[in-house]
């Protein structure tokens, strides 16, 4: 099986120079790599053409488009029979395509999903986003634990599909604001088999710190809302929960400066919630200051996607309105 790895890259050179270096210790080794630059400022064409005599890799540079059309731009020129999809952001393990090609060939899978882990060399506020993002005691642990609540949607920091898929749907509809969701939701609806490969792992970044996290989540929030625009019975209960989780803390902080007699009640509510956070983070990641982090990096995460979810309905009960 020959696979074609697509990767959109917009102003990160350090990042694929990274990732391509993780590529070149695969273990399985049939495959080719497409860098596809959507109208970058800072170019990575250079680092790429360093990894011609170690890959089978190539280079294309098009106009700005967002990374949904980035990654068809890709899947035109793919030559394989299974392409797989990677954000810069991602570090490979060396097994991953092992992984892969055993799980297709005894029990295949038109299209599937991977989880996302936390590499040693991260710093801790990056296992901290990384703990957050993968928790069950937040919303992360959805898309990639085996007990996934609903369909599985793989997500595109981590995905991949048939040449049969790509020929069916033509790949994604929309370029942003949950982009990858939305093809997946098609890919299910034209009765492909999709499942989550939970060995399939990869190693991503996400950001740096707790203000571009915030920001990026409350970008998921707003898209979520964006999904239901196409596909509203895809909004379930379980997308709620950042929102009243907002609701929650808003409800919790006006009953302690105006000191209601259910102050003490909702505050024990969020301290027995800070004190599950912190003690599965510290299980999990052992160490004090990822733990502490993390339960920083799961707060951030509720309420920038809750605001962000929040703002778009509304925005969208307006439109409707008018």
């Amino acid at each position: 099986m020959f696979f074609s790895i697509i990767v959109p890259l917009y102003n990160r050179p350090q990042e694929i120079d990274e990732l391509l270096h993780s590529l070149t210790k695969q273990q399985y080794k049939n495959f080719e790599v497409l860098i596809i630059e959507d109208g970058s400022f800072w170019d990575a064409k250079k680092i790429v053409e360093r990894y011609h005599s170690q890959l089978n890799v190539s280079y294309y540079f098009k106009k700005n488009e967002g990374q949904g059309f980035a990654r068809n731009f890709g899947f035109e020129l793919a030559k394989g029979d299974y392409f797989i999809v990677f954000d810069s952001d991602c570090l490979i393990p060396e097994n991953y395509l092992t992984v892969v090609y055993n799980r297709l060939i005894s029990d295949y899978l038109d299209a599937y999903g991977g989880p996302d882990a936390a590499h040693p060399s991260f710093t801790s506020i990056q296992k901290a986003i990384s703990y957050a993002m993968t928790s069950l005691f937040t919303t992360g642990g959805i898309r990639g634990n085996k007990k996934h609540i609903g369909q599985f949607h793989p997500r595109s920091f981590n995905m991949g599909i048939s040449k049969e898929v790509w020929e069916q749907t033509r790949g994604y509809a929309i370029t942003r604001m949950g982009e990858d969701i939305e093809f997946s939701i098609r890919i299910h609806k034209q009765g492909f088999k999709i499942g989550l490969i939970p060995e399939a792992y990869v190693y991503h970044k996400r950001r740096t710190n707790f203000k571009q996290f915030f920001k990026q989540l409350h970008f998921f929030g707003r898209a979520r809302i964006n999904i239901y625009r196409f596909f509203p019975a895809e909004l379930k209960f379980v997308h709620f929960f950042p929102a009243l989780f907002v609701l929650f803390s808003i409800i919790t902080l006006l009953s302690n400066v105006s000191k209601t007699p259910f102050a003490n009640y909702l505050n024990f509510l969020l301290g027995i919630y800070v004190l599950v956070l912190f003690a599965d983070a510290l299980i999990k990641t052992r160490s004090l200051m990822v733990a502490v982090l993390s339960t920083i990096a799961a707060f951030v995460q509720l309420i920038a996607y809750g605001l962000g979810f929040i703002q778009e309905l509304i925005t969208l009960q307006y439109k409707k309105s008018r």
